[in-house]
């Protein structure tokens, strides 16, 4: 029989983790204001003050590492002066991909909670189990599917609103036209 997993509860100031999910759901909506993927992240301590806020900004900032985990990661590191984050938990909208749950792992956070499963990248549970890798001895426990309904309609709604067809550009308007024979004068 599996050992069962204690989960820890929030921290005191924090009613729950769907509360510090919240939080995390503000930086993805602030993401898709940019036209970015809208994922979000805060990191916090076992006290439960944010240390670090992220949201995914590649597209902007040109940079395929500017996930909203790393970029939370990155911001804590910086106000702690240690990229050691020991302690803290990085609770985030989407289930991270490899190269988050590696900065998660050398970053040495205790915890994390996510919204939504990501059965494309997802390497905390979907795809495979990026938080117990054989060479480390560190163990990050996880929480998944908080919010999650909210989470997947964040991001369900980003991609209907991209995939939806736009009006036809100028240069397909000719191109059809001249299909068809019409010259338009």
């Amino acid at each position: 029989m599996p050992a069962r997993r204690i989960l820890p509860p929030p921290p005191c100031i924090w009613p729950s983790w769907e509360a510090l999910m919240a939080e995390a759901l503000a930086e993805a909506g602030r993401a898709a204001a940019q036209g970015e993927v809208p994922v979000g992240a805060v990191l916090v301590s076992a006290q439960g003050a944010i240390l670090g806020r992220g949201r995914n900004s590649p597209e902007t900032s040109h940079d395929p590492t500017a996930h909203a985990e790393i970029r939370a990661l990155r911001e804590a590191g910086l106000q702690s002066g240690n990229y050691r984050l020991d302690g803290t938990v990085l609770i985030v909208t989407l289930e991270p991909c490899l190269m988050c749950v590696g900065a998660m792992i050398h970053a040495r956070i205790a915890g994390l909670v996510y919204g939504a499963p990501d059965p494309l990248a997802g390497a905390v549970d979907s795809l495979l189990d990026g938080l117990d890798p054989p060479f480390s001895s560190r163990r990050i426990w996880r929480l998944g599917g908080v919010a999650e309904e909210h989470c997947a309609a964040l991001l369900r709604d980003f991609f209907s609103r991209r995939r939806k067809p736009s009006a036809p550009r100028r240069a397909d308007k000719a191109q059809n036209l001249l299909r068809r024979g019409e010259h338009g004068h």
